[in-house]
């Protein structure tokens, strides 16, 4: 792990790099064949696809009832427990959002106001890869149950025996989703940006996964779908002060690394002997986690910047734009109000970013790579469309006539104008 003691700003932007990205025409060119060969065979490809990629031979691509139901019977009841305490918590925090429209009369008998109304048909991709991500299942589920979403249905890749794990199932029972399938990777966002015999074609794709996926969600929206946001690499930023725990922060870094071998960690303080020893302990952690495969080369990619003050810290933060940040210093609140960028913020000494993660409320699906300086994390909203309605009186068209009148006709946009003198006249 890399040590910067107090770097000059025009050398930010540098210093804040990502690590490397794959090579994108590559994915692109990969992609885009997989997402032609689903487009055109459908789920004959998509089981082929499976077989390749997941290494596994398919007869029915969706989840049966009893499989889920089989489910339920193999988790612990901690586990169970645990999954539904999570699962009040970001209802609770999801439920908070729904939006109140007021109608709002902006001239004289002219009224204007807002519906919510629930995208009707959205898929959710869970990765799979190196762990069973059944947290992932509640975040992007919880949402679309309280928006109201018609038809939530999962994709996610199978184990090597065709199965799913049963805590994604049982997640997804409790969380309203209607289908379950057994396809991961590009050809599952393929399927569901496009659909198939099995595979209902939806409106928006939300999730994250690899660059192949990422990039598949990326070609699906320039014509077929929306999509949540770009997705990259799990991260995380710390602003810590001499007050803080070497070994808390050092925790905090490796929670994100253990995500895998391109996540990065980033940790800003205005103590050097703090740095030296948060980067001590992040090796000491590392060598006794059982992901020690993946963190240690995390950290390769995860660097400490040594910063004269808590507010050139945060200027370098948000420069950074981190996934999450968690401020652990004295004043944290008052530095917090100077946070731009950030997916998400964990605020205090006993706040970590796994909080986030599972079970405090907040969503985990947060945009990366910078994406924070122009996207939320996902939320009540990413759910819902707002339908505009305006409501105007023959006297507030009278009075509001002149107006749209003279702004038609000065962008020589005539029938615009007629629109309103022909029912004046009438």
């Amino acid at each position: 792990m890399k040590i910067y003691d107090n770097p000059a700003r025009e050398d930010w932007d540098a210093l804040l790099a990502r690590p490397g990205k794959a090579d994108d025409a590559a994915i692109r060119q990969s992609v885009a064949a997989i997402m032609d060969d689903v487009r055109q065979r459908g789920d004959v490809a998509l089981k082929e696809l499976e077989l390749k990629f997941d290494k596994v031979g398919l007869e029915n691509i969706q989840v049966s009832e009893k499989e889920i139901d089989t489910a339920e019977t193999l988790l612990e009841e901690d586990l169970k427990e645990a999954i539904r305490n999570a699962k009040d918590n970001i209802y609770k925090f999801h439920a908070a959002e729904i939006p109140s429209l007021a109608k709002v009369e902006t001239a004289e008998e002219v009224v204007c106001w807002q519906k919510a109304v629930a995208i009707e048909k959205v898929g959710l991709y869970v990765p799979g890869g190196t762990a069973p991500l059944f947290s992932t299942v509640l975040m992007l589920a919880v949402p679309a149950q309280i928006a109201g979403c018609s038809e939530v249905v999962l994709c996610t890749p199978p184990a090597a025996d065709g199965s799913i794990h049963p805590a994604i199932l049982y997640a997804a029972k409790i969380s309203g989703v209607h289908k379950i399938f057994k396809v991961g990777g590009a050809q599952a966002i393929a399927a569901m940006a496009c659909g198939t015999a099995t595979i209902p074609k939806v409106y928006k794709i939300f999730g994250p996964g690899n660059p192949y996926v990422t990039m598949a969600k990326q070609l699906a929206s320039l014509q077929d779908v929306a999509i949540d946001m770009p997705a990259g690499p799990s991260e995380v930023a710390i602003i810590a002060d001499s007050n803080a725990k070497a070994e808390v922060a050092a925790a905090d870094m490796l929670s994100q690394a253990e995500h895998g071998t391109t996540s990065q960690s980033v940790l800003f303080t205005t103590s050097k002997e703090f740095a030296l020893e948060v980067a001590g302990e992040a090796d000491r952690q590392c060598a006794m986690s059982s992901r020690a495969q993946y963190i240690s080369k995390s950290l390769d990619n995860s660097k400490i910047f040594i910063l004269p003050d808590l507010d050139t810290a945060m200027d370098m933060c948000n420069a950074y734009a981190p996934e999450h940040l968690i401020i652990s210093c004295d004043g944290y609140r008052d530095l917090a109000e100077k946070v731009i960028n950030a997916g998400s913020v964990f605020l205090g000494y006993n706040t970590p970013e796994s909080a986030g993660d599972y079970a405090s409320g907040t969503n985990h699906t947060l945009p990366t790579s910078g994406f924070a300086r122009m996207y939320s994390g996902v939320n009540l909203d990413s759910y819902i469309k707002k339908i505009t309605f305006q409501e105007i009186s023959r006297k507030g068209l009278e009075k509001l006539a002149k107006t749209i009148t003279v702004l038609a006709e000065n962008e020589l946009l005539t029938a615009h104008k007629n629109a309103v003198e022909i029912r004046l006249k009438n």
